[in-house]
């Protein structure tokens, strides 16, 4: 390479004319205007208008028609500025041009499967591909960088906060966490196989048994799960650890680190404290444990108002112990068709929902296929709770307190959507608490809400010895940070009393034998002087695709997965020789082949 670079594509500006330069990097747009030939050189700090003119050098001219894109190439030139009303006022460079005198080619291309830098219609597929191609994408580059540049703020803030930044292992053991391990055979002890961690749950909690006391890292994690647009097999969390703290501390040094990231990355202040919403009020107002705080269309709950009805659906659903709940589209419903209506049913439907009764409030009177079913008492109830007007419409799902949860959350954020109350530009954080620290499973044996080594609320342990009506009313010392509808962290104060940890243990049904084998090691650290501590992790991943206003994880993951789990770049997963499976003493069973084309999230 004989012309070395002196500066990139995005640099150049009216202050360096006249200069002699050289600029590196691929060739993008060609076009020949009467002789003279204009290409857009660019590398990932820009775009440069080079021009190869007969008149400033007739041997570089004389090359350019060999061009194409792709191409990686060197010229040197001279900084001259574009003709009066020529400029580009939409690119960093686009006053000036470089002339060029001297051209090198260090590599020719194939030709590309799709138009790199104009690539939003081709199919995911093709571009996960040829990933190498759809991250010379500005725009794929820009979000890339960005997550770059979040990630040194974080660091750099955590570093400030005097805590220590410790790499823990990759190749751990299986532990329950509430989804699949990835199994790693291991080839020097036969039939055994390591675990790829789920999170760094048990190694950081040892790290504050040895007395580290403020611990984060930037962690790889790994779970064998169902993919969507929020999740990758393998993701990224920023994990942190601290003793001596109480669920206040960790959520004002996360509040700080939101401070300083949405002001350098965003230009974005943040109102503290942020609000906190306890896990009861969530489920009531918004449906969801994420509630998205940047609209209202608040839920309120209704089954007492029908507590006597004699209207069938609702007095069902009550017999049955569920509830009724309903939103106020207060405003709207000039702005709404029957349609958009009657197609509220089956929107619910995969959620379980049965079906989305609504009443249109109107200046003559309320319409509604089901207001007459209800009495006049019931009707004046249901208006005054809702505070019904002129011109709002009432949505109502009947159901399992659940599944009314889960089609409520969906309607809001449906609505919210139609009317364009949701802007990505809009940041809404919250804070989630009081969340229970055991659910019901299908058998209504209790299960932990977030992991078994979530410290109950000091004031609720005594219930830990109560009946399983009790143990479901314990409140975890736990915390989820929300943005815009989406968690995108959690954590809790952990348990530090080995009693207390094997207690819990037995209440989730794992005897002594197994809590040895699978936490032998963390229940002998917690009788070594633990002291109290806690932790939060942060879904990097999730918070960068918020921050950069895509829709899909995987544009701001620079090699992703598909929604199978697989890398349509290099193939993987995929097969390994005989040889090396016999040295694992690992034999082989194909149940099934799918081919791997479905990319929808």
């Amino acid at each position: 390479m004989k012309l070395q670079r002196t500066h990139t594509c995005g640099e150049l500006r009216k202050a360096q004319l006249d200069q002699v330069v050289t600029l590196n990097g691929w060739v993008g747009s060609y076009r020949d205007h009467g002789g003279v030939t204009f290409i857009d050189l660019y590398d990932r700090w820009g775009i440069t208008q080079i021009v190869f003119d007969p008149d400033h050098s007739a041997e570089a001219h004389k090359i350019a028609h060999t061009l194409r894109s792709q191409y990686v190439v060197a010229v040197k030139g001279t900084v001259r500025p574009r003709p009066e009303g020529m400029a580009n006022p939409n690119l960093a460079t686009g006053e000036i041009d470089v002339y060029v005198s001297e051209f090198e080619l260090l590599n020719s291309s194939k030709t590309p499967p799709f138009d790199v830098l104009h690539a939003g219609s081709v199919h995911a597929e093709t571009k996960l591909k040829y990933r190498y191609l759809d991250m010379r994408s500005p725009e794929l580059q820009q979000r890339i960088i960005f997550r770059s540049r979040a990630t040194n703020l974080i660091r750099s803030y955590f570093i400030g906060k005097d805590f220590v930044e410790i790499e823990t292992p990759i190749l751990g053991r299986a532990t329950p966490e509430g989804a699949r391990d990835y199994l790693v055979p291991s080839r020097v002890n036969q039939g055994k196989f390591y675990a790829l961690p789920q999170s760094p749950q048990l190694y950081k909690q040892s790290l504050m048994v040895s007395g580290f006391d403020r611990y984060f890292q930037i962690a790889r994690c790994f779970r064998d799960e169902d993919l969507r647009a929020e999740r990758q097999p393998e993701f990224t969390q920023v994990d942190l650890e601290m003793s001596f703290v109480s669920s206040e501390d960790i959520i004002t040094i996360l509040e700080g680190l939101f401070v300083g990231l949405m002001k350098e990355l965003k230009g974005v202040g943040i109102t503290l404290p942020m609000p906190r919403i306890s896990y009861q009020e969530a489920m009531l107002k918004y449906g969801s444990d994420a509630p998205d705080l940047r609209f209202g269309f608040e839920i309120t709950d209704i089954t007492d108002v029908f507590s006597k009805t004699s209207f069938g659906v609702f007095k069902t659903t009550i017999e049955k112990g569920g509830c009724i709940r309903g939103i106020n589209l207060k405003g709207r419903s000039s702005e709404l068709s029957r349609k958009d209506l009657d197609e509220l049913t089956p929107f619910v439907k995969p959620m379980r929902g049965k079906g989305v009764a609504w009443i249109r409030m109107n200046e003559d009177g309320p319409q509604s296929p089901i207001i007459k079913f209800f009495s006049e008492e019931e009707s004046a109830a249901l208006y005054a709770r809702m505070d019904a007007e002129p011109g709002d419409v009432l949505i109502f799902v009947a159901d399992a307190e659940k599944i009314v949860c889960q089609c409520l959350a969906a309607i809001r954020g449906r609505f919210a959507r139609k009317f364009g109350l949701v802007r990505s530009d809009d940041y809404a954080f919250a804070w989630v608490v009081d969340f229970p620290l055991f659910e019901a499973d299908e058998e209504g044996n209790p299960t932990p809400t977030h992991h078994p080594f979530t410290s109950p609320k000091p004031e609720d342990i005594h219930l830990l010895s109560g009946s399983r009506e009790e143990l479901l009313k314990i409140r975890s010392d736990a915390y989820d940070i929300v943005l815009n509808g989406s968690e995108i962290g959690g954590g809790s104060i952990r348990i530090h009393d080995h009693i207390v940890q094997e207690q819990i243990f037995r209440i989730l049904g794992i005897e002594e034998e197994e809590a040895a084998e699978k936490f032998g090691f963390l229940l002998d650290a917690l009788q070594y002087g633990a002291p109290p501590h806690g932790g939060l992790a942060l879904g990097l991943d999730r918070i960068m695709m918020i921050l950069s206003g895509t829709e899909s994880i995987r544009d701001v993951i620079a090699f992703p997965k598909t929604q199978k789990a697989t890398c349509l770049m290099t193939g993987a997963p995929g097969p390994v020789d005989e040889a090396q499976l016999d040295e694992l003493a690992i034999e082989v069973f194909v149940l099934d082949e799918d081919e791997d084309t479905d990319l929808d999230d």
